[in-house]
C-alpha cells in the first residue's frame, strides 16, 4: 500500500514536480531535463501504468484518495500527497478538477529503426507548436490505426500535460520518437521502404482521393506546423505531395483535423 502524506503547505519541497504547471515555457524545458511528465486524471494515469511507465508521486484532493490507493496498490514506494483544493491550486497554478495528478518517470525514446521495423503507416509531425494539436493527432493515430509517430526536434512535446490530456492518454500507447534532420530522416525512411507523402498546398499535388487509389504499402504522412505548414525541406524530402480539396474559399483544415481526414481516407 502506498504511503499517504497530508499536505498543508503549498511550498512543500516534496511537491516540486507539480509546481507551476501552467507555466508552459518553464515546464516544456524542465520536464524533459528532469525526466518527468504529468499524467492527469484516473484514465490517463491508468494508461501510463499500463504502458509500463513508473510513477514518481501522486497529488490528489481528499475525495480522490481511495481511488488513488486502488490505482497504485502495487506501488508501495510511491508517495501519495493529499491536499485541499485551495492548496492544490496554489501548487499547480490552476483549479484541479480531474481528480488526481501523477508525476511519471519519462520513458527513454526508442531508436528510430527499431520503432519502425514492423510499421506500415506512420505520421511525422514537423514543428507543430500547439500541444492541443499534438495531442489530437496522437488520438487520431491511435483511433485510426497508424503504427507510430515521429516528431521533429522543434515539435511540441507529446508528453506535455495538455498533449497527454487532449490525446486521452493515447500518447502513452502510440510508439513515438524524435527525428534528426530531413536529409537523414528521408534516407532512413527510404531504407526501410517507406513512401513519404507530404500534406501541403501545391499545384502539382495529388488530391487525397487520387493518392488513396494507389496507396503505397508503407507510408509516412507528414504534417506541418500551424499557419505556415510544411517547410521547403520537408516538401523536398517527400516522394509525393498530397492535398485535401477545399470548398468555399477555405484553403486548408486545422492540422489535427487534416490528420484525421487523411488517416481515415488512407486506412488499409
Amino acid at each position: 500500500m502506498p504511503v499517504v502524506h497530508r499536505v498543508n503547505d503549498a511550498l512543500d519541497q516534496r511537491l516540486s514536480d507539480f509546481s507551476a504547471l501552467t507555466d508552459v515555457e518553464l515546464r516544456k524545458v524542465r520536464e524533459p531535463e528532469e525526466g518527468l511528465y504529468i499524467a492527469e486524471s484516473r484514465k490517463v494515469i491508468r494508461r501510463a501504468l499500463d504502458a509500463g511507465h513508473r510513477p514518481r508521486s501522486v497529488l490528489c484532493p481528499p475525495d480522490w484518495l481511495d481511488s488513488c490507493l486502488d490505482l497504485l496498490n502495487a506501488y508501495e514506494d510511491v508517495p501519495i500527497f493529499v491536499a485541499e483544493s485551495e492548496i492544490l491550486e496554489q501548487i499547480t497554478g490552476y483549479h484541479v478538477h480531474r481528480g488526481a495528478l501523477a508525476a511519471m518517470q519519462r520513458p527513454t525514446l526508442s531508436d528510430f529503426r527499431d520503432l519502425l521495423r514492423d510499421a506500415s503507416t506512420i505520421v511525422i509531425l514537423e514543428d507543430i507548436v500547439d500541444h492541443t494539436n499534438v495531442g489530437a493527432i496522437f488520438r487520431s493515430v491511435a483511433a485510426l490505426g497508424a503504427d507510430a509517430v515521429l516528431v521533429t526536434p522543434s515539435c511540441a512535446d507529446p508528453l506535455y500535460r495538455r498533449s497527454v490530456r487532449v490525446s486521452m492518454g493515447t500518447v502513452l500507447q502510440v510508439p513515438w520518437t524524435r527525428t534528426a534532420g530531413w536529409a537523414q530522416t528521408r534516407d532512413d525512411l527510404h531504407a526501410l521502404g517507406f513512401h513519404i507523402a507530404a500534406l501541403a498546398l501545391s499545384e502539382q499535388a495529388l488530391t487525397l482521393d487520387e493518392f488513396a487509389h494507389n496507396r503505397p504499402q508503407k507510408l509516412a504522412l507528414v504534417f506541418g506546423t500551424e499557419g505556415d505548414g510544411l517547410s521547403a525541406a520537408a516538401v523536398n524530402a517527400a516522394d509525393t505531395v498530397v492535398t485535401i480539396p477545399m470548398h468555399f474559399g477555405v484553403d486548408s483544415l486545422n492540422v489535427a483535423a487534416a490528420s484525421a481526414v487523411a488517416l481515415y481516407t488512407l486506412k488499409r
